[in-house]
């Protein structure tokens, strides 16, 4: 897998050739009168911005913040992310892996693209693409690396392979310097890469 893409930053690409047969099989559709671009687009800004990585943000924040919210998110994730209003299809079961100093973990579908809608959105394209979904598990440091993140060779890192059944989040660690800071500054600090595993949250210089 060539260099990955941006993964915060919107920057112009040519179409690739799957993007070109989903626009051309959405104009069919729209000609057709079988669906309406408007509430697509709606519904595809719903995923992407509102409902999106800013619901896992809250996760995460509350799991930094509430020691007994964060037991009982790595102990049952399901029924914790829905105690704060997050559930339904695409994550309906859930576990939350958690970084440490000692392990880093990362997500991955290797046979499709699951992947928890409830918490983090829509995936990105290149967490659906073959080349991440098979190399992260050959060589996942290797791959991290081409993300920017370079994991120190004491520190093992675990591919988590989600599935129709079951889908990960990665609960990461908390920058240093944020004590005292609310639920809602903190999850500033969360990105949605660091919820997949292909990253890290942002430091608080940073916001």
């Amino acid at each position: 897998m060539s260099s990955p893409p941006d993964h915060d930053h919107d920057h112009t690409q040519p179409p690739d050739a799957m993007a070109l047969r989903v626009k051309a099989l959405e104009s069919l559709l729209t000609e057709k009168g079988l669906i309406d671009p408007a509430a697509l687009d709606a519904l595809i800004d719903t995923y992407e911005h509102k409902i999106g990585p800013r619901n896992g943000a809250q996760v995460v924040a509350k799991a930094w913040s509430d020691p007994a919210y964060k037991a009982r998110l790595l102990s049952g994730a399901t029924e914790a992310i829905a105690e704060l209003g997050f559930s339904g299809v695409q994550g309906e079961d859930m576990v939350v892996v958690e970084n440490t100093p000692q392990v880093h973990n990362v997500t991955v579908c290797t046979l499709c693209s699951c992947y928890p809608w409830p918490t983090l959105g829509l995936p990105p394209v290149w967490y659906k693409a073959a080349p991440y979904r098979s190399r992260i598990v050959i060589d996942p440091r290797g791959v991290l690396a081409e993300f920017g993140l370079s994991i120190a060779d004491d520190r093992e890192v675990r591919v988590w392979d989600s599935s129709a059944e079951l889908r990960y989040l990665v609960l990461p660690e908390r920058p240093a310097d944020t004590e005292g800071w609310s639920e809602a500054q903190l999850a500033e600090l969360v990105t949605r890469d660091s919820m997949i595993g292909t990253g890290l949250a942002r430091q608080p210089a940073a916001v």
